[in-house]
């Protein structure tokens, strides 16, 4: 596969983007500077980096708890990320989503979800949508090994499926669902076989190899964007901290872990970019410095906001609508 430079860096930066947004989560929320719960994507990010790539801006991707690396692969701001972390007004939920309801509908991000297994219909209705208005936009999404065993994955899949709804499922396997590994909660090793009950492909790739993720998922969003119906991508990965941060993670073999953190995507990427005289040392330093910049600020910019005031609790939660516009 032959990328150009322009692409390379973009994969590099989204993946170190990614990265250090989500330690400086977990060290903020241990300092206790962020409240609610957190649900960290590190470990996983060559997934949302090399699918994402494929996408337009007018595309759109449903995402999970765990979404902070999807939200910022689709173009998501950084600071006003941060801020609804914070439980800011300058959040993108104005600090009432908080970590599991990041939305953006100006770039196509349909909303990060607390509840398992919700993602699929929403897939399912922005698909609808697509191929309704006959427009070539695809919907991506994202969702853990154990949402595939809620009736909504099934109920969205025989839909797209006999619909060919321009939709890619991608199936982030991390081999546990919370604390329950795949094995005990199924008795299938890929999850993409489920695919075949729906008639449609199932693919499996190395969810640590950002090539590997990116070529899969080019062929699968071209698919759909051509009409030819949707595709289950299987990606095998492995999330370094716990289902959430306070999880003490004793249901996980060292051994396990050991071998997994040895898979580790970034170093990986590098280490494949430096070898192969794709990004020069300078820039890769370039790109770290953007990054950390980019951080710094948007750290600085949740700090300096101010919280929603009691007056706010319930703006934008109920609906205000008129009788005059609920008529017309």
């Amino acid at each position: 596969m032959k990328l150009d430079k322009d692409t390379l860096r973009n994969m590099y930066l989204c993946m170190r983007r990614i990265r250090e947004f989500e330690t400086k989560a977990m060290r903020l929320f241990a300092d206790g500077g962020i409240p609610g719960f957190v649900h960290l994507y590190i470990g996983e990010e060559a997934i949302a980096t090399g699918v994402c790539q494929n996408l337009r801006d007018d595309d759109f991707i449903t995402s999970t708890h765990r979404g902070h690396g999807h939200i910022l692969a689709k173009g998501a701001d950084i600071k006003f990320m941060m801020a609804e972390l914070f439980g800011k007004e300058t959040g993108y939920c104005k600090g009432k989503g908080g970590s599991m309801h990041i939305a953006d509908a100006s770039k196509g991000i349909l909303g990060a979800n607390g509840i398992v297994g919700a993602c699929h219909n929403i897939a399912a209705g922005a698909g609808l949508a697509c191929s309704y208005r006959e427009t070539d936009q695809v919907c991506v999404c994202f969702f853990g090994d154990g949402s595939t065993n809620q009736g909504t994955f099934h109920e969205s899949m025989n839909l797209a499926s006999i619909w060919k709804l321009p939709i890619v499922f991608v199936c982030e396997n991390n081999l546990y669902a919370t604390a329950t590994s795949q094995a005990q909660h199924m008795t299938i090793t890929d999850i993409a076989d489920r695919a075949a009950s729906y008639g449609i492909p199932g693919v499996v790739v190395d969810g640590n190899d950002v090539f590997a993720v990116y070529e899969a998922a080019k062929v699968a969003v071209e698919q759909a964007r051509e009409g030819l119906g949707p595709t289950l991508l299987e990606c095998k990965t492995y999330r370094h901290r716990g289902h959430f941060e306070g999880d003490p993670m004793t249901y996980r073999p060292a051994e396990e872990v050991a071998e997994w953190m040895a898979k580790d995507p970034v170093p990986r990427f590098v280490a494949l970019l430096k070898e192969k005289k794709l990004l020069s040392d300078k820039e890769i330093v370039a790109i770290d410095k953007q990054v950390d910049d980019e951080i710094a600020e948007a750290i600085a910019f949740a700090k300096q906001s101010s919280y929603p005031s009691v007056e706010k609790t319930v703006e934008d939660v109920y609906s205000d609508i008129t009788e005059e516009v609920r008529v017309r």
